[in-house]
Parts: structure tokens; C-alpha cells; sequence
């Protein structure tokens, strides 16, 4: 799945990045910067990430289904804040979830398109599961990390068989 960029506050983990190369780290730090409003510090040994380290390398190898971390919602709001806290507490590993069935429990049943787009804006990948909502027809629908990193959680999940290559 490539390297991964974690970023925390002093509330909680902000943010997972996907395929975070040289290019994409430079690019991330600097809307995290903006969006946070203050200096960024690179501290990869931060206590701040310990435990985000370890329960993602934990998940990663299998031996965890939960995450229990301390979370800091700053990065989205509204209705899409709504969308991912349902995802994050009703929607358990192993599991998925249909776009409208997602639009459904959050009480906006027309709101499958814009639950997608949730899903697109999510700042915490795979600790918000966004990797378990799928169309309603059986298809995968999107994921910001890419199809094949989707169909690899899953898989990991034991929703999809694991690939033959």
C-alpha cells in the first residue's frame, strides 16, 4: 500500500495519507499547515503517534479489528462529520455498508451521492473505514487510495478473497 503519513494534535490523530512519497508528503504537509492553522513539527517519534503506529501496524498484520484511538474531527464537519462517525461506530471490520444504507442511518435516505463524497473527504482512512462502503449492487465504488489498496483491505478483512498474484 506504500508509505503512510499520520498527523496528530494534542486531541488526537487528524490525518492517514496514502501513497505519501516525497511529492505527496511536501503537498500534504502543507494543506495540513494551512488548514490547522499553525507550524507543523516533523516528529516521526512523537508520543502523539505511538499508538497510532501500533494499532495501524497491529491492523496491517491482521491481529487487530478496532481501533481505539483518540481522534480530532477538525478536518471535516457537518454532514460529512456525521457520515464518518456513523461509519467509524456502526460499521464494524468484516463488515460493509451501502452508500444509501449509510445515507439512510444518518437520516438523509436521498443522500447516497453525498455520502460518497464523504467518503472522498474522509482525513482518516482505514481508522474511519471509508474502504467499507460499497456501491449497493455489489460493486466497490471509489476509494482516494486507489481500487486495488480498497480491494486489499477488504481482503485483509476478510470481506474479498485474498489475490492469487
Amino acid at each position: 500500500m506504500g508509505p503512510l503519513l499520520l498527523a496528530a494534535t494534542s486531541r488526537g490523530l487528524v490525518s492517514v495519507v496514502f501513497h505519501a512519497d516525497a511529492k505527496v508528503r511536501d503537498k500534504v504537509l502543507a494543506q495540513l499547515g494551512a488548514r490547522l492553522g499553525g507550524e507543523l513539527v516533523e516528529a516521526p517519534d512523537s508520543p502523539r503517534l505511538a499508538e497510532p503506529i501500533r494499532q495501524l501496524k497491529a491492523y496491517f498484520a491482521g491481529g487487530l479489528r478496532e481501533f481505539t484511538l483518540r481522534l480530532d474531527w477538525s478536518l471535516t464537519s457537518g454532514f460529512n462529520r456525521q457520515v464518518l462517525r456513523e461509519l467509524a461506530d456502526g460499521v464494524p471490520y468484516g463488515a460493509v455498508v451501502g452508500y444509501g444504507d449509510l445515507a439512510r442511518r444518518v437520516g438523509q435516505p436521498g443522500a447516497a451521492q453525498a455520502v460518497g463524497a464523504a467518503m472522498g473527504s474522509n482525513p482518516l482512512p482505514v481508522v474511519v473505514p471509508c474502504h467499507r462502503v460499497v456501491e449497493s449492487d455489489g460493486g466497490l465504488g471509489g476509494f482516494g487510495g486507489g481500487l486495488e489498496t480498497k480491494r486489499q483491505l477488504l481482503a485483509l478483512e476478510g470481506v474479498l478473497p485474498e489475490p492469487l498474484f
